[in-house]
Formats: structure tokens, C-alpha cells, sequence
């Protein structure tokens, strides 16, 4: 079967909505070689994917995901995450990652999903376990720390029990310097259902379909981003140079625009200013911002994006207003004091028994 469809997308014909059934349930299957996988993935990527496509991809991998049991209580306000897709190859430090530790310092509740490196040298999941904050949380203890603590990490594998049959095909295509559909589906499964998301894309004409299919899945503020760093583009708000918004709000209508740090009182860098390392390198990166130390690039770069997520959250009414709030979170001390708050708050027992380590 996928092989047949890998034939289909390598004439450049989309796939139909049952075919993309057909194609999660040969992909989540353990029985299908990695490399088939590996083949049809590279080859819908190379057709480029449709928003029906991806679409479709979202509402059956979310059939299999476990939900955590999140309070309505919580879920009548807005719950943030902020994600970049991966696959800009630029070797930043993680941005997204500092960037909801700062959004929860303000009281947003923050659920981040995420995942361990596969297109970088260090994913969410490596860098919060070396700031020392718990990523393998049961359902219950993830709800548990979003409502007591806003914020908590989502691990893909333990929500998304059926990626661990499509890992390897997925480290076969990044191996081959390929993005998948994966680096733009990731930011649309997570399991706690977010209302508001910043996400950021490595192609800017991806903008407009990530968005789309944001909006058709339900979520109510949405920001989808690229920006410029040199010759490519970063997966998140650039420092660097220009970065493409296309984002909706409620019941508004998608727009698109473009923004320069000078347009927010920022200053520009180069991409090599962002240049981050493994996961233990990266860690202390994020302890230098978030202790005060770091006033350069870096921390330039969280505060444009920290000041998108906060407004995005509804916790600011401008961009800008968001910078002058993250500025301040950081300053005092409340971002880094959240940090050392997750690192204490959860008591044992609260791994996930769900996949092992």
C-alpha cells in the first residue's frame, strides 16, 4: 500500500483523504520497513504537502493520541504553546523553548509539546531535562503542573504512542537532509488541545497553510511565523532580518504581513549571534538569559518571540507591550525563579509508564 501511494505522490498527485488513512495506519505500523516509511515521506515532502493533506494527517494521528485530563476550568481561558517546526538547519539555541518558560513566569498557561532531537542537535525534550525540569509526565501529572504551575512539557512519544514506528523513518530522512510532514504536524497534535499557538516554520510560504489548518482544527489565537537569517530562515521571529506574520484571532479573518526588529525598538543581529550547541550547551545559554547575564542577541531573539507569545495569549494588547513584559519578567528575576520552580514543584512517581525512557 505505501508503496503505491509513494508511486502516486512521485507524479505529483495528492493524496485523498482515505489514502492518507490508509497511509498513518501503514506508517504507525510496526510491521512496515523504516526505509518504505522513509521513501513515501520524502516523497509526499517533494510534492509538497496540500492543506487537505495535512489536514487529514492531523485528524488521524490526533485519533490515536492520549488526551490529558485538563480542568474545564482551565480550558475556558487560553492555553499557549509555542513551537518551531524544526528543519531550518541554522543550529540556534532553543528559542521556543525559553520563550514558554517566560510566557509561564507571566501566568500563561503554557502547554508545551515537543519532542528529542532529530533535524537539530538539541529538541525540547533534551534541553528542558538539562535545565533540569521533568519531561516524561503521566497524563495526570502533566494536567496537574499546567494548572498548578503554568506550564508543562508534553512529550510526543508519550502521548503519541503510534510515533514510535515512525522515529526511524523520520531520523532515515533527516539523515538525508529532508524535512517531513512531521516538522509541520508536530506543533498541530498536541495532546492538550491549546487554544493559542506562535509556531514557526523554515519556509515562509508555509506560513499561510500552517494557519489554515491551525484555524480548521479549532485553535482561536494563532501566529505562524519565518523569519530571515542571511540566506535562510529561521523557524521563529528573526533579529536577524525580516519575518513573515500570517495570523488570526477569534473570529477574524487570516492576514499576512511582515515585521523588522526596528519596527519593535529592537536591535538586529547576524544568525551567527543565535548559534547554540548540544542540549548541556544550550542548557546554560538559557540559564544566562534567564539569570540576566546574557543582555546580547540572544536574548534579543526572546524577547521578540516572548513578546509575540504574550500577545498571542491575549496577556498583552501589542507585540511591543509583550517585549516591554518579558523584559521585565526577566529582569526581576520571575523567569528564572519559574525554572527553579519546576524544577522542585513535581513530587516522584510522576514519570509516564506509558513508553519507556
Amino acid at each position: 500500500m505505501l508503496t503505491s501511494l509513494t508511486a502516486q505522490l512521485s507524479h505529483n498527485h495528492d493524496l485523498s483523504s482515505p489514502q492518507v488513512k490508509d497511509a498513518v495506519h501503514e506508517l504507525t505500523s510496526a510491521s512496515v520497513e523504516s526505509a518504505a516509511k522513509a521513501d513515501f515521506l520524502i516523497a509526499l515532502s517533494t510534492k509538497g504537502e496540500s492543506i487537505a493533506e495535512i489536514s487529514a494527517f492531523v485528524k488521524e494521528l490526533r485519533r490515536m493520541s492520549i488526551v490529558p485530563p485538563i480542568s474545564s476550568a482551565l480550558r475556558s481561558g487560553e492555553i499557549l504553546d509555542v513551537c518551531g517546526t524544526g528543519g531550518d538547519k541554522l543550529n540556534t539555541f532553543n528559542i521556543s523553548t525559553t520563550v514558554a518558560l517566560v510566557a509561564a513566569s507571566a501566568g500563561v498557561p503554557v502547554a508545551k509539546h515537543g519532542n528529542r532531537a532529530i533535524t537539530s542537535k538539541s529538541g525540547s525534550a533534551d534541553v528542558l531535562e538539562a535545565l533540569g525540569v521533568p519531561t516524561h509526565l503521566s497524563p495526570e501529572a502533566a494536567a496537574h503542573s499546567l494548572g498548578e504551575h503554568c506550564f508543562a512539557f508534553f512529550l510526543a512519544t508519550n502521548f503519541h504512542p503510534a510515533f514510535r514506528h515512525i522515529a526511524e523513518a523520520r531520523r532515515i530522512c533527516a539523515q538525508r537532509g529532508q524535512r517531513t510532514i512531521f516538522n509541520f504536524v508536530g506543533p498541530l497534535l498536541n495532546p492538550a488541545h491549546p487554544t493559542a499557538q506562535l509556531v514557526g516554520v523554515a519556509r515562509p510560504e508555509l506560513c499561510a497553510s500552517v494557519a489554515e489548518v491551525l484555524r480548521l482544527s479549532g485553535v482561536r489565537r494563532c501566529m505562524v511565523v519565518s523569519g530571515r537569517a542571511g540566506e535562510g530562515w529561521l523557524d521563529e521571529l528573526s533579529p536577524a532580518g525580516e519575518s513573515k506574520l500570517v495570523e488570526f484571532y477569534q473570529d477574524r479573518a487570516i492576514s499576512e504581513s511582515m515585521v523588522s526588529p526596528e519596527d519593535l525598538m529592537l536591535q538586529r543581529c547576524t544568525v551567527e549571534d543565535l548559534a547554540g550547541g548540544d542540549c548541556q550547551v544550550n542548557a546554560r545559554l538559557i540559564e544566562a538569559i534567564l539569570a540576566g547575564e546574557d543582555k546580547g542577541p540572544r536574548r534579543t531573539a526572546v524577547l521578540l518571540n516572548s513578546g509575540a507569545a504574550l500577545f498571542v495569549a491575549g496577556k498583552t494588547k501589542s507585540i511591543l507591550e509583550g517585549i516591554d513584559l518579558a523584559a521585565g519578567l526577566l529582569d526581576s528575576g520571575a523567569t528564572q525563579k519559574k525554572l527553579q520552580d519546576l524544577r522542585e514543584a513535581l513530587p516522584h512517581g510522576v514519570e509516564s509508564s506509558l513508553v519507556p525512557n
